[in-house]
């Protein structure tokens, strides 16, 4: 049967990869040699051959050493970067923002490119990067394969590497990749349809798939739906604004990352069977082992790639704190230890970011948050202040002075929204970081299929400068924008912008609401987002109406086009996610995809959760104070998965069960971890930590 649907998909994508010319599934002695371009490709595919000494596929010759260097590698003019200097830099920033390569975080002894092999970690091989786009729609989204030249044709491997974020299409070079890339498998990457692309609605700039920026009527990552005249419009009332790809394609591209995922895999054995392919020795999904695997938006996009595969191209999933919203199954609660089942779990990603946006500011001040959190004094003290006193002047909490309003807002995000209390601690500088107030807008926009000139809740993008005042984007840090970027402002040099704050348009951070009359970080604005996210008016409960009411409408549909289904066709898969994360709350992703799982497959399931104490969502802060001596890296249990949901598709062994992992912090960010801080994940672990749905309850241990 297997064999019956794949050639079904060769013959209907035009892979051309081996004969399938009878019905009951035998094959072809002399295979057609034919190798088309899959027909979702647009325009030319580039094709470069690394030699593993002066550039490389996983460091662009930078090595080991160079990644772990806090002296990022420049350009020789700054204004002008060649496409070689902007993939070095991009790779750099890349890997950095998802992989702690502090001394004694890990780094080199757990994990890094030279781990294993030795050497400087330097891959020699080739690189495929085109455009693709999915059926029915024309927004570029970057696709890239890497095969190194220690690929084995007689036992051919293939990796999923999707970006992380909404990160461009190197996103995921420091995970899947160097995973991939080390073992010698091809690595497929994508942008999801997210990425770097920015435009410049003045000057009409954007970058090309290489990073390089043209104004010319050419093939680029994105450029904003508007015509000259709309844009000249636009910008002589806005003037110094940007558009960027996630935001503002009007494509709601989460909807189809599963789809990107599983183009990219066919992308990747077209790419392949250039390199090697002959009529007596195609390569073949039937005859490569294919893990679908990243971390956070990119494994979210790896798990609903494993979803939808009809075709049976994924063979096994390995992902770190996916992306996940799955359909709310009502029939089942989750439970930690004694604590109370929490019935309203699956929340929205938009849902509980907006309520992250508008009262975690308020919450830094609470006592327990404010003399205990690390980095909390990133965030300023009197805005803090401010934004408790505009949330209770609107009866959205309660207490008698700060302290107590603060308090209340912390309340209000654990208990009302089953937000784990694990996190508090790390939330305030994701706040400072601007993460949840950056997913709000992006998000809002992309599943409400926004454009920039609808410009939601009175906000847009731009370059500010130090009192948060909109400037024109640097030539410099506009050259530079596809090497630095994350994907989703604020970053690059580019804020968000409350267009209708008081005074003036003003950052985010700095602005004044209309309502207060303060600088309570825009709470007007944020609060705004809450409600087009709860589909109602987030402060009277009312029902929206007008303009708000159809946005709402249009933004609930996008919400429901990427919910997960939990059916993973009987791969098997292993989750692996922290208890601290602060940024995807393990109530309304990894946790109930697990037991929705659970009820959708039954005992055919394969999947596998292995929840981690002690860990969160970016490995990069570990290299603060207060931060790495209190947590470990997930990344360490990421590769862990991935060697794990090998040797079950390799040797059939067996996955170990769900299961707590208990990790020991440092204690002191001077102590280089050990490997008795990191225990393996146990492949029998002791009764008290498993994780198991027992009737209607999921059942988590303390």
């Amino acid at each position: 049967m297997k064999r019956i649907m794949i050639c079904a998909l060769i013959g209907a994508t035009g892979l051309g990869l081996s004969g399938c010319n009878d019905s009951n599934g035998s094959s072809n002695d002399n295979p057609p040699a034919t190798n088309p371009i899959p027909g979702f490709i647009q325009g030319d595919i580039q094709h470069t051959q690394y030699d593993g000494v002066t550039d490389d596929l996983l460091t662009a010759g930078m090595g080991a050493t160079g990644l772990g260097s806090p002296t990022a590698p420049t350009f020789s003019d700054a204004l002008n970067p060649s496409p070689s200097e902007l993939r070095r830099l991009a790779i750099y920033n890349n890997y950095r923002a998802l992989v702690d390569t502090s001394a004694g975080g890990g780094y080199g002894e757990f994990f890094g490119p030279s781990v294993g092999i030795g050497t400087e970690g330097m891959i020699p091989g080739h690189e495929y990067i085109a455009f693709m786009a999915v059926p029915g729609s024309d927004v570029p989204v970057t696709v890239m394969a890497q095969i190194p030249d220690s690929f084995d044709q007689s036992s051919p491997c293939m990796i999923t590497a999707p970006s992380s974020g909404s990160r461009g299409v190197y996103g995921a070079i420091g995970t899947a990749g160097e995973w991939g890339l080390k073992k010698g498998c091809a690595v497929v990457y994508t942008d999801k349809g997210s990425g770097t692309g920015s435009h410049n609605l003045k000057s009409n700039t954007a970058q090309r798939i290489d990073g390089t920026l043209t104004t010319g009527d050419e093939p680029v990552q994105f450029r904003a739906d508007l015509t000259d005249t709309e844009r000249g419009d636009f910008s002589a009332l806005w003037p110094d604004r940007l558009a960027w790809k996630h935001a503002h394609s009007k494509a709601n591209p989460e909807a189809d990352w599963g789809q990107h995922v599983l183009q990219s895999i066919e992308f990747g054995f077209w790419a392949l069977n250039k390199q090697f392919g002959s009529d007596s020795n195609a390569i073949t999904p039937l005859n490569t082992l294919v893990i679908a695997s990243s971390v956070s938006n990119g494994g979210g996009s790896s798990v609903r790639a494993a979803e939808q595969d009809i075709n049976g191209l994924i063979d096994g999933v390995a992902v770190s704190e996916p992306n996940v919203n799955p359909v709310m199954d009502t029939s089942f609660t989750i439970v930690q230890g004694t604590s109370t089942a929490i019935s309203e779990h699956s929340r929205s990603l938009l849902e509980y970011t907006t309520a992250l946006a508008v009262y975690q500011g308020c919450a830094n001040q609470a006592p327990v948050i404010r003399d205990n959190a690390p980095l909390n004094a990133l965030n300023a003290e009197q805005v803090r202040e401010n934004i408790c006193n505009s949330l209770f002047n609107k009866g959205l909490v309660t207490g008698a002075d700060t302290d107590a309003r603060a308090t209340d807002a912390q309340r209000i995000l654990n208990q009302d929204f089953g937000i784990q209390p694990e996190q508090n601690l790390l939330a305030p500088v994701h706040f400072a970081s601007k993460v949840a107030q950056s997913i709000s807008m992006t998000y809002a926009n992309a599943y409400g299929r926004a454009g920039v000139e609808d410009r939601v809740c009175g906000l847009s993008f731009a370059a500010t400068d130090s009192a948060g005042t909109v400037t024109p984007f640097t030539d410099a840090g506009e050259a530079a924008a596809f090497a630095v970027s994350n994907g989703i402002p604020p970053t690059a040099g580019v804020d968000i912008i409350y267009d209708d704050a008081e005074g003036q348009p003003t950052a985010l951070p700095a602005s004044v609401s209309p309502s207060s009359s303060q600088i309570d970080y825009g709470l007007d604005a944020l609060l705004c987002l809450h409600s087009l996210a709860l589909g109602r008016d987030a402060i009277t409960g009312d029902a929206l109406t007008g303009a708000d009411a159809t946005l709402a409408s249009a933004i609930a549909e996008g919400i429901e086009d990427i919910r997960a289904t939990g059916n993973l066709r009987g791969k098997p898969a292993v989750f692996v996610t922290g208890r601290a994360d602060a940024i995807l709350p393990i109530n309304h992703a990894s946790r109930p995809y697990y037991g929705l799982n659970q009820r959708v497959e039954g005992t055919a399931s394969q999947l596998r959760y292995y929840e981690v104490l002690n860990a969160h969502h970016l490995d990069i802060l570990n290299q603060f104070a207060g931060i790495g001596d209190r947590y470990v890296p997930l990344h360490h249990y990421y590769f862990q998965a991935l060697d794990l949901v090998w040797e079950r598709l390799t040797n059939g062994t067996e996955l170990p069960p769900s299961q707590v992992v208990r990790t020991t912090p440092r204690g002191d960010i001077a102590t280089p971890l050990a490997e008795s801080n990191l225990p393996e994940i146990a492949a029998q672990p002791a009764d008290g930590d498993l994780i198991l749905l027992v009737d209607s309850e999921l059942r988590i241990p303390e």
